[in-house]
């Protein structure tokens, strides 16, 4: 799924533009072809088509994992979820497999969503905080303090792993970047946040701002085949890196299943309970 770093890297690319492909902002929506009708949220796929025709696209922006584009008049909301992918094509372009979504724009390109597991949602609305209220703070924002952190960590009592995914308590993390945050912090992902003490607060939030920068430096990760340009997947600490060496301590990494989603973490720098 991509995480923080993967659609702010997608967000950079369509707000900025580059020698292969002209900037989103500006850009005029001439229609809409729906492949996956189930693509759109709200409002119905009929009306989203018929509301969306002519409005200009004012910016690019993002909240937690969501793209965000005001329009004239409303704003797209787009959800990659699993496997979306977002990109700027010459109208000419043959339509390639899994090019659900596409906005035909007035200058002879368009904006396509590619989704092989059709998982991902656009939504058109008036009020985009009515949807985006529910997200917890951004990880990399100057309001997002270490008192912050602790604050919110001595609220909850579950396990760390679930609760750094939990677009509630922060807004952008997932499987990827919690386990790389962890260890940063020389945190077991069993760990409850509530036990932590103030120095394993401070470690976290370092460990959390750590994982999301390294991976902005490296465009995101590309692990499926629907991932493009980045290369964090050559730097990752532990995630899918099961009986390799940790680069920090060299004991093998393991992998448990936490919440159901494969987990990955040293026993010797991440110790299950607290030296």
């Amino acid at each position: 799924m991509p995480e923080l770093p993967e659609v702010e890297t997608i967000r950079l690319a369509l707000r900025q533009g580059s020698a292969e492909a002209p900037a989103l902002p500006g850009q005029r929506i001439e229609r809409v072809r729906l492949g996956w009708p189930r693509h759109v949220a709200a409002p119905s796929p009929a009306t989203f088509r018929k509301r969306i025709r002519g409005q200009v696209v004012q910016d690019v922006q993002r909240r937690g994992k969501y793209l965000v584009l005001p329009l004239t008049r409303d704003t797209l909301l787009i959800h990659l979820m699993m496997s979306g992918d977002l990109g700027m094509l010459r109208a000419g372009q043959p339509l390639r497999p899994h090019d659900h979504t596409v906005f035909r724009l007035g200058s002879g390109w368009e904006l396509r969503f590619n989704d092989p597991r059709k998982f991902g949602k656009v939504m058109l609305v008036e009020r985009p905080e009515l949807i985006l209220a529910n997200l917890g703070p951004e990880p990399l924002s100057e309001g997002f303090t270490r008192p912050v952190l602790a604050e919110r960590l001595a609220g909850r009592a579950g396990r760390l792993k679930p609760l750094l995914m939990d677009q509630s308590f922060l807004a952008g993390l997932g499987n990827i970047y919690a386990d790389e945050a962890l260890h940063r912090a020389r945190l077991h992902p069993l760990r409850r946040s509530a036990d932590l003490r103030p120095g394993e607060a401070a470690a976290l939030w370092r460990g959390i701002r750590g994982a999301l920068r390294s991976g902005l430096r490296h465009n995101g990760a590309s692990i499926d085949w629907v991932y493009r340009g980045g290369d964090f997947q050559n730097h990752f600490r532990v995630y899918g890196r099961t009986g390799e060496p940790c680069p920090v301590c060299g004991s093998p990494i393991q992998r448990i299943l936490v919440g159901q989603r494969g987990t990955h973490f040293c026993p010797v720098c991440q110790p299950q309970r607290p030296a």
